[in-house]
C-alpha cells in the first residue's frame, strides 16, 4: 500500500512538473524571451524552470508537436520562425477544418438547446461588437471563443475536434488570435462586424441543414484572420505587443520609416 502511494505521488509530481514546464516555456517563447533559431539547451532550462530533465523533455516534445519548436536532425530543439506564408497556411487549414465542422453540424443536425445557445452568444456579441472600449474587446474574445467551441462540439466528431485543436495551437491561428491586439485600431472593428455577420450566417445555415453553405461560411470566416493580420502588420508597434510576434519573420524597418508602419510588401 505504501509503495503504491509513493508511486502515485511520484507520478503526480512528474505530471505537475511537466505541466509547469510546458506552460512556463510556452509563455517564455510567446513573450519573446528566445529568438527564432535559438537552441533550447536543457541544463539552463532545468535551472530556470525548476524542473527535472524528464518533465522538461516532455514539455519540449509537446511544444515541438504544437509547432513552436523545431527538432534538429542530430537531436535537440530550436525556436521556430514563422513566415507570412506559414501563418496564411495555418489560417487556411483552420478554415478547412472549421468549415467541415459547420457542415457536419448542419448535416447531422443539432438540438434546439444547442442552437439556442449559439443564438444567445450571438445576441450577446451584438451588444459589444460596435463598441470601441478595451473591455468590450475582451468580452468579444470570450464570446467568440465560446461560439467556436460550441461549433466544434456540434460537429459530433471527436477526431475533427482534435485536428482543430492542433491547428489552432499556434499563436497566430486561433479564432481570436489578433482581436485583443487590434483593440485600438478602427479598421479592426469593421472586421469584427463582418465576423459577427458570419456567425449569424452559420447559425442560419446549420438551422436550415444547409451543409455546403455552412462549410463555405466557415471557411470564409477563418480567412478574416488574414485581413486582421494585414491590419496589424501596418501597425508594427501594435504587432509587437501580440504574443508570439517575435517569432514572425518580418522585413526590417528602413531608416526613417515611421513607427507603427511596415513596408507594403509585408502584407502581400
Amino acid at each position: 500500500m505504501v509503495a503504491a502511494q509513493e508511486r502515485m505521488s511520484t507520478h503526480a509530481n512528474g505530471t505537475s512538473q511537466t505541466t509547469r514546464a510546458l506552460l512556463r516555456l510556452r509563455e517564455l517563447l510567446l513573450s519573446g524571451e528566445f529568438e527564432p533559431g535559438a537552441r533550447m539547451s536543457e541544463l539552463p532550462l532545468v535551472e530556470r524552470l525548476g524542473v527535472s530533465r524528464t518533465p522538461l523533455r516532455l514539455a519540449l516534445n509537446a511544444l515541438e508537436h504544437e509547432g513552436l519548436l523545431r527538432l534538429l536532425p542530430g537531436g535537440g530543439y530550436v525556436v521556430r520562425e514563422f513566415t507570412r506564408a506559414d501563418i496564411d497556411d495555418s489560417i487556411e487549414l483552420r478554415g478547412v477544418l472549421e468549415g467541415t465542422a459547420a457542415r457536419f453540424a448542419a448535416e447531422r443536425g443539432v438540438s434546439r438547446r444547442e442552437l439556442k445557445a449559439m443564438v444567445d452568444i450571438a445576441d450577446q456579441t451584438d451588444e459589444v461588437v460596435h463598441k470601441a472600449d478595451y473591455e468590450s474587446f475582451e468580452r468579444y474574445v470570450d464570446l467568440n471563443e465560446r461560439f467556436h467551441s460550441l461549433l466544434y462540439d456540434m460537429a459530433r466528431s471527436p477526431l475533427l475536434v482534435r485536428a482543430i485543436e492542433h491547428a489552432i495551437s499556434l499563436p497566430f491561428a486561433g479564432p481570436s488570435a489578433f482581436v485583443l491586439t487590434e483593440a485600438e485600431l478602427p479598421e479592426s472593428r469593421e472586421v469584427l462586424v463582418v465576423a459577427q455577420s458570419h456567425h449569424r450566417g452559420l447559425i442560419d445555415a446549420i438551422d436550415r441543414r444547409e451543409g455546403a453553405r455552412a462549410e463555405s461560411i466557415g471557411r470564409e470566416h477563418a480567412r478574416l484572420a488574414r485581413l486582421n493580420l494585414d491590419i496589424v502588420l501596418r501597425h508594427r508597434d501594435v504587432l509587437d505587443r501580440m504574443p508570439g510576434a517575435s517569432l514572425i519573420a518580418l522585413p526590417k524597418r528602413e531608416e526613417g520609416e515611421a513607427e507603427g508602419s511596415v513596408p507594403s510588401e509585408a502584407s502581400t
